[in-house]
């Protein structure tokens, strides 16, 4: 990478990501380390013995959090220096219709390329290779969340920084997709279900992904692909359903 001496350009990419890989390992820490806390008092024995195997989770994680950060930091450093991204600040700038219809796409965007991805993952020479890291797990617990092997981080790093530069998001819409994506990635791994049976089991938790749906897939391993919507699972007919009640008693 060439330097330009007077900008300096380059080094304003590298620190930028420098600084978001210290905010998404934090972020990981704080979101993961608060369910397990959560879990510790919801369910005292629910980790017990797994020592071992949150180390090797929260080794991969902070692995996969220099990942995301990199690409992160690029796009934070060209919306605040370059104006190169449609993030924007002004709400006036788009009708407000379109901060709840942004939402829906980022996040419909990205539930569909980690459907895909996730599929592509488990043919089985690529899961030996990379996502074999993630099915370690047994059972997943809250640290387990961001445990990816590169190849894997690397296909769930690009997909919503790709995205600024498509489709225009406000600041704050922004902020709230990643607030989901994060809360959504740690409590399906939970290993127990935070959500309360009424909405798990009600028509419209019938659509959305939680750790009930997302533990049959660490079980049975072909089936409930999806990260937020149970759309593609349900088209393509993958989807199985939810875990038997009583998986999440250890």
């Amino acid at each position: 990478m060439i330097v330009d001496p007077q900008t300096g350009w380059a080094w304003g990419a590298i620190a930028s990501s420098a600084v978001m890989v210290v905010i998404v390992a934090v972020r990981y820490l704080l979101a993961s380390g608060g369910f397990a806390l959560a879990t510790r008092f919801a369910r005292p024995r629910h980790y017990a013995g797994l020592k071992l195997q949150i180390r090797r989770e929260l080794g991969w994680s902070l692995v996969s959090a220099a990942i995301y950060g990199i690409p992160a930091g690029v796009v934070a450093w060209g919306w605040q220096e370059r104006g190169w991204t449609r993030i924007y600040t002004d709400l006036s700038a788009w009708p407000l219709i379109w901060l709840p219809a942004s939402l829906l796409i980022y996040l419909f965007v990205h539930d569909s390329w980690f459907y895909w991805t996730h599929r592509w993952m488990h043919r089985p020479r690529v899961f030996r290779v990379a996502h074999a890291v993630h099915h370690a797990s047994r059972p997943p617990t809250a640290w387990a969340a961001m445990a990816f092997h590169p190849v894997e981080a690397i296909t769930g790093a690009l997909v919503v920084p790709a995205l600024v530069f498509l489709v225009p998001v406000h600041v704050g819409v922004l902020a709230v997709v990643l607030t989901i994506m994060t809360i959504m990635g740690v409590t399906n791994h939970m290993g127990w279900e935070l959500f309360p049976h009424r909405l798990v089991h009600s028509r419209l938790g019938g659509w959305l992904i939680t750790a009930s749906h997302h533990q049959l897939h660490h079980e049975r391993y072909t089936c409930n692909y999806g990260l937020y919507f149970r759309f593609w699972d349900r088209l393509c007919g993958t989807d199985r359903g939810l875990a038997k009640e009583g998986w999440d008693r250890p």
